[in-house]
């Protein structure tokens, strides 16, 4: 069993200690193989928001961590910067590589820099980009669960969040698909949700996923959904008629406990003749 934490839209400068605190108990009790996190790690890309966010990471021990860029991890105030070095804080606190990769028998996830400077909020993934990762998802193992992380969503549920859909996302989730992707992680609309793409995107032949994360850490919380990570669960055996089993589950903090506290479980089949979902709730 290979275990993923994925946390999103930490907003380091808006940040609540608090959850800070309980989000790394939550990381220890588990102890995942991989964190994940899917961008927008800062508030106004500062250098001493960047050194929070690193000092973060650095508290979760010898956990293996994916850091990618979000829009606001590049400087807006400051246009110098974004015009010449937009990724100076980001790349001094997490290094060179915006684009990183973890691999291990079980798991191949791949981070794509969807963050553009002459763009403001929006994301934007090109067709380099999208053959990069097809060349890297076509050569993963069959038990491998594939997964590849954007900051801004490849499809959402609201029709008023449609303006902050990722540029170039038909090409790449098709593409993706037929190189074996399974899930999609995202960020950026501080919504969590797990939508079944091969129903979203005509001429998808096989089962993959978006899985959105709300903010982990941030104040900026959206409507009444408190602060929210994601854990993947993956069992790289196969079931009846070679099915893999993926479990997604929704961990929200909750103020009365002070902790976080799982509140629904999507349970996916990722191969197979019938795509389908089952979603338990808890509590």
């Amino acid at each position: 069993m290979t275990l993923l934490l994925q946390i999103s839209d930490t907003h380091f400068g808006t940040e609540r200690p608090q959850v800070a605190a309980a989000l790394l108990r939550l990381a220890g009790a588990l102890s995942p193989d991989l964190v994940v996190l899917s961008g927008d790690i800062t508030q106004r890309a500062r250098r001493h928001q960047f050194d929070a966010a690193r000092a973060f990471v650095d508290a979760l021990g010898a956990t293996p961590t994916l850091v990618i860029p979000g829009n606001h991890d590049i400087p807006l105030f400051d246009p110098l910067a974004r015009l010449c070095y937009p990724y100076a804080n980001h790349q001094r606190a997490f290094g060179a590589d915006l684009e990183p990769s973890f691999e291990s028998a079980e798991l191949l996830v791949l981070g794509v820099n969807t963050t553009r400077a002459y763009r403001h909020k929006d994301g934007e993934v090109s067709m380099r980009q999208i053959r990069r990762v097809a060349a890297r998802l076509e050569a993963a193992g069959a038990a491998q669960l594939r997964v590849v992380v954007t900051h801004q969503p490849v499809a959402v549920t609201r029709a008023q969040d449609e303006k902050n859909l990722l540029h170039g996302r038909e090409r790449a989730v098709q593409r993706w698909a037929r190189a074996g992707a399974d899930l999609i992680l995202g960020g950026h609309i501080h919504l969590p949700y797990v939508l079944p793409l091969h129903d979203t995107f005509a001429g998808v032949m096989r089962r993959m996923w978006a899985v959105q994360a709300g903010t982990a850490l941030s104040r900026r919380t959206r409507g009444t959904i408190d602060n929210s990570v994601n854990v993947i669960r993956h069992d790289a055996r196969t079931g009846d008629g070679g099915a893999r089993q993926t479990t997604v589950e929704r961990w929200d903090y909750s103020e009365t406990s002070e902790a976080f506290e799982m509140i629904a479980r999507h349970d996916l089949v990722l191969d197979g003749a019938k795509p389908e979902i089952a979603l338990t709730l808890s509590g």
